[in-house]
């Protein structure tokens, strides 16, 4: 154990840290070597001694029961080792068709012969290889007691739920609505739809399970880290301090790797039950089902619009689709929530039940679905007011929250919609639509979508050890899905002690380190950035207490005045010619290293007293042939403000990312069920479509310069999902623009583009 040095109680840290030196710069990925010459070990590389192989059968079917297993006929394959169904599993410490802990789904877990949906764990196979495991699963030819499989909205009742998205409430009203609209003078009735979509990282799920006697390491892609070996532990009945994870690198999570789900369970189940390693790695058509997904919606809008063009009220009702077992309903009336100024504001949601896998968090879960509707209506909106779509949106610009009333931290948007329309050229845009055509006589189309994201902010802790050599080493359990966080925590790191980055070493992607909060919701670098600043400067503090007390040091009696820590040595504050390195520092007080802390939260009077996102403004042309109706995203700009910028190379990366997610959102992306079977008929990535690269057009990302002093010490915000946000609207609206024919129902085809045209 070290020696280290505790500040005195109740004394005032007496320093202070540039955040710049190493933050704000473009840094490319510190990672990027290791990913690109193979040295990155993900989940599935991991190969321990002993290593058995899973793989599970999944239902054909999407309602009833299985009705028989050829158990013998796969035993007796050749180097299978065990067959796991519902009548040898053994007892799990929990029962999965509850919630025993926070954030947790119900599950499939062979609790019985029931198929809830079509791709469900109905067996589990164990063998010494990967195929030995793949054709033994084919071999037990599984029959079932089939019922009608219920796959559409229309064949259930809605019901009204008690929660929706991660336990937000299902309505907010403000105002009267009904009267809003009664005294408007044009209304918009409309309803949207969007299409189940399924989560495709480029790494699918994964586990390698060991145990120990009563400890269990798992190697697997997690996005709560720490959090989530309580979760593991729980099901096994073990403490949490008992369960190793090891995720170091993720290959894509968008939501579905923060869930325990049914496969790796039975996973670590089997290893427990044979007492060897067993890994699991799902394949791409097992990715549609027991993993999450975004769930579909219906959402019906009422819109009044006084003859000035300012709302009169809002009213965006969700109808969104849950499975038969559990209730996880996509937010997305909660778009309307904080967007645009009215005097009455109603969302609402309502559910169905149907026989698909649960539904769960997907990128911008509730703003990407809610926004791709209400960015379209209100456009609707503009155009019965006879305005400019940016016009209506800066007439209905909302100076304090609408749903709470309250103050927003800080919001940038006018500075979006300005900065990203003089770039995209918007005032020459015409008003009506089918006005401007390109060289080859394709119509061309402009349209826009205003961007919000929550400023989402968890719990993270993170140490600091400053060595005498001037290096240092960082530590916490965060979670780099592909986005670069790993380089900008470095960096906010490396700035809290006041060194350059190549000096410090950077820990994570561990549950033995501190817990680095859960890397979600646009707020890990937020949450785990301001953990390991505050434990630089904690560290930072402990070396200037030991300076200003020590009487040779030049330092000494600079407590009043403060000190300020860079390039690896601490300067007076009044007389920067006065300095003293760290190694001078730590060698005078006989110590090798010193520690600090920190923790990064959210202060919750800030929170209660202020509304906090990001904002963003995004413009899209499109040109569509008009006669085979294909449709080409030519342009896409977006403004984006989104609090201080740790790394623009990586924010902007992950903004074009969200962008080309719009893309795919508005014009590809679409789970068919086969109504017969309620089985996903595109369930691989040749049919269930994606942007590829002739997809994606010229795009620019403009940051915009925000400084958000409440959202949190650093004021950093996110920027993973809101580049989802008001893309999605934007390219609908320039497909109404170009071609006068308004679609509701994403993704737009060419089968819709051709229909509309013969309607004209």
């Amino acid at each position: 154990m070290s020696d280290t040095i505790e500040t005195p109680s109740g004394a005032m840290p007496a320093s202070r840290t540039r955040f710049g030196s190493n933050s704000g710069q473009p840094m490319t990925r510190r990672d990027g070597v290791l990913k690109v010459t193979g040295g990155a070990t993900f989940a599935a590389d991991n190969h321990p001694e002993g290593m058995l192989h899973a793989v599970y059968a999944a239902a054909t079917i999407s309602r009833g029961r299985v009705t028989s297993l050829n158990v013998d006929a796969a035993r007796a394959h050749p180097g299978v080792v065990e067959v796991l169904t519902p009548a040898n599993r053994p007892p799990l410490a929990i029962d999965p068709d509850t919630k025993p802990y926070p954030f947790a789904f119900r599950t499939e877990v062979l609790q019985d012969d029931t198929v809830r949906y079509a791709g469900q764990p109905i067996a589990l196979v164990v063998a010494e290889t990967l195929e030995s495991a793949t054709e033994a699963a084919r071999l037990l030819s599984p029959t079932y007691d089939a019922s009608p499989a219920r796959i559409d909205f229309d064949t259930v009742e809605p019901f009204d739920p008690q929660a929706v998205g991660v336990g937000s409430p299902p309505t907010a009203e403000k105002g009267d609505v009904e009267a809003g609209l009664a005294q408007a003078s044009h209304r918009v009735d409309a309803r949207y739809e969007t299409p189940g979509q399924y989560h495709n990282a480029m790494e699918p799920h994964a586990i390698v399970a060991t145990w120990d006697g009563d400890r269990l390491t798992l190697d697997t892609p997690n996005q709560a880290i720490v959090m989530s070996t309580g979760s593991f532990g729980a099901w096994f009945g073990i403490p949490a301090e008992n369960v190793t994870i090891r995720s170091p690198f993720l290959g894509g999570g968008f939501g579905s790797k923060a869930i325990i789900v049914g496969p790796q369970i039975l996973t670590i189940l089997a290893a427990k039950m044979l007492g060897r390693p067993v890994k699991l790695a799902l394949r791409r058509d097992q990715m549609y089902g027991p993993v999450g997904h975004r769930g579909a919606t219906r959402q019906e809008f009422r819109l009044g619009v006084d003859a000035d063009g300012h709302l009169t009220a809002l009213d965006h009702l969700t109808t969104a689709v849950t499975s038969t077992f559990e209730d996880f309903i996509e937010p997305a009336s909660n778009a309307s929530h904080d967007l645009y100024a009215t005097p009455a504001l109603s969302s609402r949601h309502k559910a169905v039940r149907l026989d698909i896998g649960t539904p769960g968090p997907m990128r911008a879960p509730g703003e990407a679905s809610g926004s791709a509707a209400l960015e379209s209506a209100i456009d609707e909106a503009a155009l019965v007011a006879g305005l400019d779509p940016l016009e209506f949106r800066l007439r209905n610009y909302a100076e304090t929250d609408p749903a709470s009333g309250k103050p927003f931290s800080a919001k940038a948007l006018r500075e979006c919609y300005a900065e990203g329309a003089e770039r995209f050229g918007w005032s020459k845009r015409p008003l009506e639509p089918r006005q401007m055509r390109d060289e080859a006589g394709r119509l061309v189309g402009w349209g826009m979508g205003t961007a919000l994201f929550p400023a989402s902010m968890f719990q993270a802790n993170a140490t600091a050890t400053l060595r005498a050599d001037g290096t240092a080493l960082v530590e916490t359990a965060g979670a780099d899905m592909g986005q670069g966080a790993w380089t900008a925590l470095h960096q906010i790191a490396a700035d809290g002690l006041g060194l350059d980055i190549g000096s410090v070493e950077f820990r994570s992607g561990h549950s033995g380190l501190p817990d680095g909060g859960i890397a979600g919701g646009s707020g890990h670098t937020a949450t785990a950035g301001n953990a390991l600043h505050a434990a630089g400067t904690d560290v930072i503090a402990k070396l200037a207490d030991l300076a200003t007390n020590d009487e040779n040091s030049p330092l000494f009696g600079a407590g009043n005045v403060g000190v300020e820590a860079r390039d690896g040595r601490l300067y007076r504050a009044d007389d920067p010619d006065r300095s003293q390195s760290y190694g001078e520092i730590l060698a005078r007080a006989g110590l090798a290293e010193i520690e600090g802390a920190g923790q990064g939260g959210r202060d919750p009077a800030s929170a209660e007293e202020r509304a906090m996102f990001s904002h963003g403004a995004v413009f899209a042309e499109v040109t569509i042939d008009p006669d085979l109706g294909q449709i080409r995203v030519t342009r896409l700009v977006g403004a984006f403000a989104a609090g201080r910028i740790v790394n623009p190379r990586l924010a902007t990366s992950q903004l074009y990312g969200g962008m080309i997610w719009g893309i795919g959102f508005a014009l590809h992306e679409e789970a068919v069920h086969d109504k017969r079977s309620g089985r996903i008929m595109n369930a691989n990535l040749a049919e269930y479509r994606v942007p590829v690269n002739a997809d994606v057009p010229a795009m620019d990302v403009i940051l915009v310069d925000e400084h958000d002093p409440h959202v949190n010490p650093l004021g950093i915000k996110g920027v993973g999902e809101i580049g989802i946000t008001g893309t999605v609207g934007a390219i609908a609206n320039a497909i109404w623009h170009a071609t006068g024919v308004r679609f509701r129902r994403f993704p737009i085809n060419i089968v819709d583009l051709l229909e509309g045209a013969a309607a004209r």
